[in-house]
């Protein structure tokens, strides 16, 4: 399946230092001075998923905190679990997350990670080695004395600087600051001031629930989305998570500014924040991406699972099975989805892209039969248990179901017997 959807019953791809330099049917070309050769004996193959929101850092802390509200969710078990954090919990962690992300066919993503306890550089180098592509945020709160603010803005700083072109250009940063309601005005200007120096994009949770949207006109007289556009940090590229609760004003004011959007269907509904508007984003011109959040919300890493739901939300929210058809929902998962996130080199088979894809095979599955229908069973019926090969720049980092790159014994093991230190 490449870009404009088309597909191939006998398709060839063909992969050069990293890139996609031809992607089509096989009777179309002839294999010349070819330094190896693959048969994937009937695998389906698509784009590697792209996940434009996580927490990977929080992978441990799976199934803490379930049947809670937002407010409470963050503010007593989210946040004192992460104060808790040492390094090596926040790289097992990490590595975890990894784990499962690769192993379900995600390829690239885009993560905000809570600097408490945790060393960034330790985590980001244990991501690179990984494989993965994506773009990773030091998040910004306004919390602690003066000092320990100001302390929190010239690391988030270091760590954009520092890891802005990363491990051959597959990793970048972007400038997180956590919210509206943990920034103050000043944080967020601030925030704005690096994504600007430093040329990256703004990645912040906005319009989650009724509730931010109380809070924040109470204490500045404006709605998030107009509050935030006062400090300037929409004057960049930027991606907002959740973006649940918007109107139309906003929704045009985004797409003037080109606003980002990562929708988080699982993540809304387990922590009751209620259902996006994605066909209204959409309609509007806005670009949607896909995203799972952090697994303390989700509880997985699963992107089939996220863009399958989102796809029935809007029918069901609209009593009309025509929105986000299949075609458009798995672009927002792939090519949209890192358009969202500032990497369009990745998300589609075609030439000049880089490689990055996976594959399914489906001939013992009797839940992907029949195979005629393949692409409606990828959107409603696949799962990221059948993923079988997963490949970043030409490189295969998972091989039928098992990874190459990561000892997935140890990151287990590691896991649970680092979990015990954490009081929840």
């Amino acid at each position: 399946m490449n870009e404009a959807h088309d597909f191939y019953k006998n398709g060839i791809l063909v992969v050069e230092d990293g890139k996609i330099v031809y992607a089509g049917p096989s009777n179309d070309l002839e294999l010349k001075d070819v330094d190896e050769t693959v048969d994937l004996k009937g695998k389906w193959v698509l784009p590697g998923l792209v996940n434009t929101h996580s927490h990977i850092v929080m992978t441990i802390l799976r199934g803490t905190g379930d049947d809670m509200n937002l407010k409470a969710w963050l503010e007593e078990k989210v946040w004192p679990l992460e104060q808790q954090f040492t390094p090596e919990i926040g790289t097992a962690s990490a590595r975890l997350g990894i784990l499962e992300m690769l192993k379900s066919g995600t390829t690239t993503f885009s993560d905000m990670f809570n600097p408490s306890g945790i060393d960034s550089d330790e985590v980001i180098h244990a991501i690179a080695d990984s494989g993965i592509r994506g773009a990773f945020s030091h998040t910004v709160f306004s919390a602690g004395t003066s000092d320990e603010q100001r302390a929190n803005l010239e690391e988030a700083e270091r760590f954009a600087k520092t890891y802005r072109d990363f491990a051959d250009g597959r990793m970048t940063t972007m400038v997180a600051p956590h919210s509206p309601y943990t920034c103050t005005p000043e944080a967020l200007e601030e925030c704005a001031r690096l994504a600007k120096e430093y040329s990256i994009m703004a990645h912040i949770h906005v319009a989650e629930t009724h509730g931010e949207i109380e809070e924040i006109e109470n204490r500045y007289g404006a709605r998030p989305v107009e509050h935030i556009s006062r400090t300037g940090l929409f004057d960049v590229p930027a991606i907002m998570a959740h973006g649940v609760v918007l109107n139309d004003e906003e929704r045009a004011f985004m797409r003037e500014r080109d606003i980002r959007v990562a929708h988080n269907p699982v993540s809304n509904l387990k922590l009751g924040s209620g259902v996006a508007d994605v066909a209204s984003l959409v309609d509007a011109g806005i670009k949607v991406g896909v995203a799972t959040d952090g697994v303390m919300s989700n509880n997985n890493f699963d992107m089939f699972e996220e863009l399958r739901l989102a796809a029935l939300l809007q029918k069901g929210t609209y009593q009309d099975a025509t929105r986000l058809p299949a075609e458009q929902i798995l672009a927002m998962a792939t090519r949209i989805g890192a358009q969202a996130i500032g990497m369009p080199h990745t998300g589609a088979l075609v030439s000049g892209k880089r490689a990055d894809f996976i594959t399914i095979d489906p001939s013992d599955k009797p839940h992907l039969q029949p195979e005629a229908e393949a692409f409606s069973h990828l959107v409603y019926v696949a799962g990221g248990r059948d993923v079988s090969d997963v490949f970043v720049d030409g490189r295969q980092l998972v091989k039928d179901g098992r990874c190459l790159t990561m000892d997935e014994e140890k990151i287990i093991a590691d896991a649970n017997r680092l979990r015990g230190d954490l009081q929840a």
